[in-house]
């Protein structure tokens, strides 16, 4: 599965990903909001590549790697995961997320990146809710999601962060 929009193209991880994703995850600015441990070493993205690389075999959908065509760079991730592991009480439904490079940030790449997974998710897939959640200090992500019309549910605990918990129901969807 491929998207793309008038600035990015969403695609599959591939090996080749490793380093663009070790820049990504290795950042502690990146990390700061997202409950993982900074990367040290880039075999760590080569695992995670292959981690979401069965995601995509196993779920049908993964994260993918959203690339900047004026460039050609890997500037962060993007798009559908399938939770099978239980969330804030959820688990088996369609979630949200995405992480950029710091200097690409505030130019619009979540909001563009989201509004094509969500396209996917709802005209592809048919799925007729998305989740998605950010801490509540990353005031960036959460004005992404507020934007795009998820509806806030609540707060959680997820490693130690306090968490929004947001849900789009297709039926309530604007953008496509």
């Amino acid at each position: 599965m491929q998207l793309e929009t008038n600035r990015l193209i969403m695609r599959p991880f591939e090996e080749t990903d490793a380093e663009g994703l070790f820049l990504l995850d290795s950042n502690p600015e990146v990390m700061k909001y997202v409950g993982g441990v900074v990367s040290t070493e880039i075999e760590q993205s080569r695992q995670m590549i292959e981690f979401i690389q069965n995601q995509y075999k196993e779920n049908g959908v993964g994260r993918l790697a959203v690339i900047e065509k004026s460039s050609n760079t890997l500037i962060g991730w993007s798009g559908l995961k399938y939770l099978t592991k239980e969330i804030n009480g959820i688990k088996n439904v369609y979630e949200l997320g995405y992480r950029f490079l710091p200097e690409y940030w505030g130019k619009g790449y979540a909001t563009e990146t989201a509004i094509a997974a969500l396209n996917y998710a709802f005209n592809e897939i048919k799925t007729d809710v998305v989740y998605a959640m950010a801490v509540t200090e990353n005031t960036g992500s959460n004005r992404v999601l507020q934007k795009l019309g998820f509806e806030e549910l609540g707060t959680f605990l997820d490693d130690g962060d306090l968490c929004y918990w947001y849900k789009l129901e297709k039926e309530n969807y604007k953008q496509n």
